[in-house]
């Protein structure tokens, strides 16, 4: 079964081919980054405009990689959502207008599912049941998975997402965007200078909400710290910069930390999985790896952020288990809660 999955939930276009038989087959990404970065964030107007342009180019030149054509297609899976509403819908009617035209089932996917099941595509496959950390600039959850499709959702942010405290963060202090990746590099200089000096880190800010029982998330205020901290300390230095970010990261990643230790243990899975944008932050894995008993599982380094490849394999999932369709209506939700999801049947 040969599955076209598409992506289109925010600032990329994603394409792949998935093979149930073969497995991954290529994929194609196509990054806005630069279309965005004069804003400082993702415009959702120019994000819908640029997946219209890039789509169907992006289309043909996956299929020029893999020597497949339309006719070779058994599917098609799109994200159908959480994610912007009018770059959803760029996604989801191309989709739906090649199932119909080509007449093969499409089927709409659950974007934070697709980041859940990723890193089932890496060769180091973690067992059920297991706590899986969601963590990326929309969404910061945890998770458990009993089975594939059967989601108990144990905690979330009540604000701001760990990924948009991140790009927030960076804009205070004027790093470029995407300031997740800018805010990392900024506290590693920090930290190697540290440990060169034998200092321990300038600023401490706060661990949001672990000084409560729960499984519940906020990083307003710490993004609100950041900027305190700027303020007194402005006009920054590139060292002050550096220091603030370490301080940030320090913070934010103790606090996903901790949360995940509290869900282990309150959920009865040992194991955790690691997904979405802020999963390749290389001091979350290590803190993780440190701290807890259990084994930590991550997608492969190239699907930690949005791509087709994780759409195309939850896709081949959920149409070889509950079939598709090849009805022209289009349903894309800008909300949509995990736990709504039928559980996938085993095959």
């Amino acid at each position: 079964m040969l599955i076209l999955g598409i992506e289109t939930s925010c600032d990329e276009t994603g394409l792949a081919l998935y093979d149930t038989d073969k497995g991954l087959l290529d994929q194609v990404l196509y990054s806005q980054i630069t279309l965005h970065a004069d804003y400082g964030g993702v415009v959702p107007e120019l994000a819908s405009r640029d997946h219209v342009r890039k789509i169907a180019p992006l289309t043909q030149q996956l299929l020029d990689q893999t020597g497949c054509t339309l006719n070779d297609l058994d599917g098609v899976a799109y994200t159908a959502g959480p994610g912007l509403m009018g770059a959803l819908l760029v996604g989801a009617s191309y989709a739906r207008s090649l199932s119909w035209a080509l007449d093969i089932p499409a089927l709409a996917v659950h974007h934070m599912e697709a980041h859940l099941l990723a890193p089932l595509l890496a060769e180091r496959k973690p067992p059920l049941p297991f706590v899986a950390l969601l963590v990326s600039g929309g969404h910061t959850q945890l998770v458990r998975v009993g089975q594939l499709g059967e989601y108990e959702l144990l905690g979330e942010s009540v604000d701001d997402a760990a990924g948009e405290a991140f790009d927030k963060t960076a804009k205070l202090l004027d790093f470029d965007y995407p300031g997740g990746p800018a805010v990392a590099k900024a506290a590693a200089r920090a930290e190697a200078r540290n440990q060169k000096l034998g200092l321990e880190s300038r600023f401490r800010f706060p661990r949001p909400m672990t000084d409560r029982p729960g499984l519940d998330f906020s990083f307003s205020g710490l993004k609100t710290f950041a900027l305190n901290t700027v303020q007194q300390h402005s006009p920054l230095s590139d060292v002050d910069r550096d220091d603030i970010a370490l301080a940030f990261e320090e913070a934010a990643v103790d606090t996903l930390v901790i949360k995940c230790r509290r869900a282990i243990k309150q959920a009865g899975a040992p194991h955790l999985v690691i997904a979405g944008g802020v999963s390749a932050n290389q001091r979350l894995r290590r803190q993780l790896e440190n701290q807890l008993e259990g084994e930590v599982y991550y997608a492969p380094p190239q699907l930690c952020t949005d791509n087709g490849a994780m759409i195309a394999y939850a896709g081949a999932l959920r149409l070889q288990a509950q079939g598709g369709d090849a009805d022209l209506a289009i349903n894309t939700r800008a909300r949509w809660p995990l736990n709504e999801l039928p559980a996938i049947a085993k095959s």
